[in-house]
């Protein structure tokens, strides 16, 4: 009874100062409150990047996870990544894509996981207002694709873009699957392995099989199995995924049936390159599948005397350049770049061992029926001058 007394007259001592004192009390208050927000400011910049995306995800109502053109397997498992994340936090995800799914690698890679994605052509065709780029950080290759703020941006390539609430952009990593997987190992997801069922493991989050496989792929795809642009986080991202992969279908994922096409412009580069020093240059010609033409710069970069090679094909009027380096002295990207800034309608960049770009075709301004091609001979002449450092 007599704490309770002694209770009631300390309240009551303290109703009392509050009435003869407003202006302390105003301050006391607005300090109290500044300290909370600071405390909680401190404790969420604690917070690792992938708890941080975790609970924007958890924002959401729905999210539209967004791939580059013609998306490959490390922009496909980031995306695969992204959207398992959001249905485990009760977020509804769409995985979307502009332009096709055409190498076989890719096609593979999609088939054997069996993936939901859906194509689009016009930025109305967007599933929902909260975009989430992956693998790359400036939308584009859909019409009013200039016109989208992502909400949030997780990408390994160099760039200016960022989202609205989100920006992860980590150039040091080998492949944006890398990013991601490090998002599930810092929310404590485990992996399930393909003989259990994610009940078994026991946990809040898990990182389901076909997010694993895809995952390691994407890692292995985008760094050539970690032996070029790997980094330490891309080793242990493949270590964390690991006891998650499905070995069959890793396996069928990375054996598929070579396109005909595909063996005919490797034979058309190599018989038809341009040698000067240990730079090679190869123009095939015009091409159904434009994905033959990173393949088959993958396979001049490996003759005998050639350090660095840009392949040349043409498709509808456009013209393709994938590029490959495994000369310190030349940077491909900014090689491929530097060209194609100096030509009109051309876009390219990349990473010092890997680059590619386009040349869209000119429109006649006297309103002639075939649109003005640029001359790939100079182009190639070009490719020559900036492997060598001439820009």
């Amino acid at each position: 009874m007599w704490s309770q007394i002694a209770a009631d007259e300390r309240l009551s001592q303290a109703e009392a100062f509050v009435r003869e004192n407003p202006e302390l009390t105003a301050v006391a208050v607005a300090v109290a409150l500044v300290a909370i927000a600071g405390g909680y400011l401190l404790f969420r910049d604690r917070w690792t990047a992938g708890v941080r995306f975790r609970r924007l995800l958890a924002e959401q109502e729905e999210i539209a996870v967004l791939m580059h053109p013609n998306p490959d397997p490390d922009a496909m498992s980031a995306a695969l990544g992204v959207a398992s994340l959001a249905s485990q936090v009760g977020v509804d995800a769409t995985v979307q894509y502009p332009g096709q799914i055409r190498h076989q690698e890719n096609r593979a890679f999609r088939t054997v996981l069996d993936l939901d994605l859906e194509p689009i052509e016009h930025v109305s065709d967007l599933a929902a207002e909260s975009v989430v780029l992956v693998d790359h950080n400036e939308p584009r290759g859909f019409a009013g694709a200039d016109g989208v703020l992502p909400a949030a941006v997780v990408d390994h390539h160099p760039g200016d873009g960022a989202g609205e609430l989100f920006t992860d952009v980590r150039t040091d990593y080998g492949a944006t699957a890398s990013v991601v997987a490090e998002y599930f190992k810092e929310n404590d997801a485990i992996p399930v392995p393909p003989d259990k069922h994610a009940s078994e493991t026991d946990s809040d989050l898990t990182l389901p099989t076909d997010t694993a496989t895809g995952l390691l792929y994407g890692i292995l795809a985008d760094t050539k199995h970690l032996t070029v642009g790997a980094s330490e986080p891309d080793f242990a991202a493949a270590a964390y995924v690991y006891p998650g992969v499905d070995q069959d279908r890793l396996d069928r994922i990375a054996n598929p049936a070579v396109d005909a096409e595909v063996l005919e412009v490797k034979a058309r580069a190599i018989a038809g390159r341009r040698i000067e020093g240990s730079f090679a240059v190869a123009d095939v010609g015009g091409v159904n599948n434009v994905d033959a033409i990173p393949q088959a710069a993958d396979e001049l970069i490996q003759l005998e005397g050639v350090s660095a090679v840009v392949v040349i094909g043409e498709r509808d009027g456009t013209i393709h350049l994938s590029g490959r380096s495994r000369d310190d002295r030349v940077h491909m990207g900014n090689a491929i770049e530097s060209v194609l800034d100096d030509v009109e309608n051309g876009d390219g960049g990349g990473h010092s061992r890997m680059g590619g770009g386009t040349v869209a075709p000119r429109i006649d301004p006297t309103g002639g029926d075939d649109p003005e091609t640029v001359d790939r001979d100079d182009l190639a002449d070009a490719l020559f001058r900036a492997m060598a450092g001439d820009v």
